[in-house]
């Protein structure tokens, strides 16, 4: 098996919902980030997938893009690019999955980080998502209790 070509990157971008999708404003910061390492590197990119789906939705299945960019990358041996960790999800076991999948990745705003690191990031990033469900469940249940039409 010959070694990863660090120097070449496919990248993987993803917004989590149609309206951030549209706006393109969690895209544009994710380019900006990828952009920047790329060229404070010297890399090729490859190829680059955009995907609009909920980080909640674990399953390769239900991420089409980023099971082709796992495969572009695997097949060309280079590095799977991100701009940060949750945009690859707020999962510790879904990250972990990724990390034993045989694709190297990076991410473009810590490109230094370990295993080790990826899975601490990766704990704090699933505490997170907790943590906004919940805020999020108060708020809707509070309007609701005021009498706000929901849905």
């Amino acid at each position: 098996m010959s070694p990863i070509k660090r120097n070449r990157v496919v990248v993987y971008y993803r917004v989590s919902d149609i309206k951030q999708g549209k706006s393109g404003l969690g895209l544009e910061a994710q380019r900006v980030a990828v952009e920047a390492y790329i060229a404070a590197n010297g890399c090729t990119q490859l190829g680059a997938y955009v995907e609009v789906e909920t980080g909640t939705r674990l399953a390769l299945d239900n991420r089409p893009e980023l099971t082709r960019a796992l495969a572009h990358a695997k097949r060309a041996k280079a590095v799977l690019l991100i701009a940060v960790l949750d945009r690859l999800g707020r999962n510790v076991a879904f990250i972990s999955g990724l990390m034993e999948a045989g694709v190297e990745f990076r991410c473009a705003d810590a490109p230094n980080d370990d295993k080790f690191v990826l899975h601490v990031k990766a704990s704090m990033a699933e505490e997170e998502g907790r943590k906004i469900s919940e805020r999020t469940r108060r708020a809707l249940a509070a309007a609701k209790a005021r009498g706000t039409k929901l849905g």
